[in-house]
């Protein structure tokens, strides 16, 4: 594509982005554009009294001029009128000025903070797909730098650009009525700014696109340092991640140094075009006068409107740099909005009702990330207040199967129930309402203790938030802090120990309370000691709900009801952690042995961490309610939206598995 087409392009996809959010400032637009056009009015005004002024003091020497307006009234009479006059027509134009700026900035405001808004929730609507791939720091100067660009050009070189157009519009008309051919430098000389700006806008744009796609990089880089600044300085790596740094900070200013310099060159350019226009028209003026066919005010009338038509070149020339690097902003906001929501709300998606916490994964077919068939045909059922743990291969999809569950990606094909609702059928929210995840690493927020557990449920009360830090084995850390409840965590919980930032993330999942609970890796990295400190709170959240837990941890697989295996896309092994550990053959078992080989000089964690002996007392959920009942949901499954899934056949009581092989 050439860099016209790439320029036309991006001024018409930001001017698309933009336009949707003016509709709401109608009246503040129009009252800045009557602004505008008075400013307009009162600058063509400007000339004329200075024009009168000369006339009436070259008559008053003595020279022969034609009869101009205002002359007759005496010589200082006329000079008292017209400063007047002037003082008025400039502090009317100052004051147009002042209310079209006001009102333009306002709209530039407002329209900035809505597009903000709207850029903000269509990233977070992106799947896990966009967001495994893009960069955060990219994003932030998106969000943040591109858009600021936007509202800061939008006042300070698009408005300005407008009434500069108008205002040269307008005097190209009035001057080709005072003198046609002195108009005429004029017109060739915006003619020739014409064919510069149209070769040089468009390298300045692609300049400008390089220059904020490299700051989009180097602010990426910059966070992905600074977020990871404990191995940088625990490795030694400072000087390289400077050198990288370096690099891309050298790149983004060779493309900003072109971007100006382009600029810089069309801007002089044009002051040079002016000047021998400026010439031109002083030589050729004076002769007019010399020979009578002009008065001396109509020169320097002419001469004020020239430099006042000269000074909209001047300043378009100046502004094509800055509404060229807006434009490149625009155009990597319009990217980002482009960006295609994969999973959103069918247009006739109900709101899931109360449920129990069954679970179906039915014919799951799908690729992984670089295309490669990580699951085929699997079928999996979890009844009710089953503990269920998944294993299997780093890569073999266990928390992408969880991710569907969640609807934070989807499978190509195949189905996901939860209590006979299809999730592709109900809202987004309503189903991740009636799942809890807990995850390797618990994501804290920049926020109080209490808001971090009350984001499991906004409405809590401050009576719901402590009863789950104590089911949670949190309260008595939470008050021995400095402001207890009220204390302000440090970016992510860093001030916090893991396993105390577990308990948090523990209490937050109680609060919700979810009919499913997921275990994400949720102890792996954890020492001994700390995977015993959460083993209390663990309990208290697995106790009668549908726990699926995904782990290399032993630990956490004591206690679990049963234990699947994923291989190759398929279920290979399934049955009770005690039968397939005394099947020496089985993958569970072999890996059981390997765990304990590795931690033969690790002391055993003195309680199992998803037992229900250690549940806690009724009395301790949040709500004053009591536990959920360990067992199935007894009764049919209330109906739902969607068919649901006719369940597997049965051997005994151990379901059989369509696919699957033991």
């Amino acid at each position: 594509m050439s860099a016209k087409k790439l320029t036309a392009s991006a001024l018409r996809r930001t001017l698309r982005i933009i336009r949707p959010h003016l509709g709401r400032h109608t009246w503040l637009i129009i009252g800045g554009m009557a602004a505008l056009l008075a400013d307009v009015v009162f600058r063509i005004l400007e000339p004329w009294p200075i024009k009168i002024a000369v006339d009436a003091v070259t008559a008053a020497l003595g020279a022969q001029i034609a009869p101009t307006f205002g002359l007759d009234a005496g010589v200082g009479t006329t000079l008292a009128v017209v400063a007047i006059g002037l003082a008025v027509i400039v502090g009317g134009r100052a004051a147009a000025n002042y209310a079209s700026t006001i009102c333009f900035a306002l709209v530039g405001a407002r329209v900035a903070t809505q597009l903000r808004s709207r850029v903000f929730d269509h990233v977070q609507s992106l799947s896990l797909r966009y967001h495994s791939k893009a960069s955060i720091g990219d994003t932030s100067q998106r969000l943040v730098g591109d858009i600021g660009r936007l509202q800061e050009v939008a006042v300070t070189a698009g408005l300005p650009l407008v009434g500069n157009l108008i205002t040269l519009a307008v005097l190209l008309v009035v001057m080709v009525v005072l003198d046609p051919v002195l108009s005429a430098i004029v017109l060739v000389t915006a003619a020739v700014y014409g064919l510069l700006s149209k070769v040089a806008t468009p390298k300045i744009t692609k300049a400008s696109r390089s220059t904020r796609k490299g700051e989009g990089r180097l602010v990426g880089s910059a966070a992905e340092a600074l977020g990871a600044i404990r191995v940088v300085q625990a490795y030694g790596l400072e000087k390289t991640v400077a050198r990288d740094f370096a690099d891309g900070n050298e790149r983004a200013l060779k493309a900003g140094v072109r971007a100006r310099r382009l600029a810089a060159g069309l801007e002089r350019s044009t002051d040079v075009l002016v000047g021998i226009s400026q010439a031109l028209v002083l030589a050729f003026g004076g002769w007019q006068v010399l020979r009578g066919a002009m008065s001396p005010g109509d020169l320097v009338l002419f001469l004020l409107y020239l430099k006042i038509a000269m000074k909209p070149l001047r300043d378009m020339a100046k502004y094509t740099g800055r509404i060229a690097r807006a434009a490149a902003s625009g155009e990597r906001i319009a990217d980002l909005l482009d960006e295609p929501v994969e999973i959103a709300d069918a247009p006739n998606a109900v709101t899931m009702g109360p449920v129990s916490g069954d679970v179906v994964f039915n014919s799951i077919t799908s690729a992984d990330g670089h295309g490669r068939p990580l699951f085929d045909g699997l079928d999996l059922l979890i009844p009710s207040g089953e503990k269920i743990g998944i294993l299997g291969a780093s890569g073999a999809g266990k928390s992408t199967l969880m991710s569907y569950l969640l609807r934070l990606s989807q499978p190509d094909s195949g189905a996901i129930y939860l209590d006979g609702y299809d999730t592709h059928n109900v809202t987004r929210a309503s189903l991740r309402q009636n799942v809890s995840v807990l995850l390797q690493e618990s994501v804290l927020f920049a926020a109080s203790v209490r808001e971090n557990i009350r984001y499991g449920r906004l409405d809590a009360t401050d009576a719901e938030v402590v009863a789950a830090a104590r089911a949670a084995r949190a309260d008595e850390f939470i008050r021995s802090l400095p402001d207890g409840y009220d204390t302000e965590l440090g970016n992510r919980g860093d001030t916090l120990s893991g396993g105390q930032r577990q308990r948090l993330a523990i209490a937050r999942a109680l609060i919700r309370d979810a009919p499913v609970v997921v275990f994400d890796e949720a102890t792996t990295g954890l020492d001994p000691q700390t995977r015993a400190e959460v083993a209390d709170s663990v309990s208290a959240l697995t106790t009668g709900r549908t726990s699926i837990v995904i782990s290399h941890d032993v630990a956490m697989i004591r206690g679990l009801d049963r234990v699947v295996w994923l291989e190759d896309g398929r279920i290979v092994e399934d049955g009770a952690p005690s039968e397939l550990a005394a099947d020496e053959g089985s993958r569970f078992a072999r890996w059981i042995r390997s765990q304990a080989d590795e931690a033969k000089s690790v002391p055993e964690p003195t309680q199992a961490v998803v037992s229900a002996d250690t549940a806690p007392e009724e009395d301790t959920l949040p709500n004053g309610a009591a536990p959920r009942s360990s067992a199935p949901a007894a009764g049919p499954v209330p109906a739902a939206a969607g068919p649901r899934p006719t369940a597997p056949p049965t051997v005994g009581n151990a379901p059989v598995y369509v696919g699957a092989s033991s």
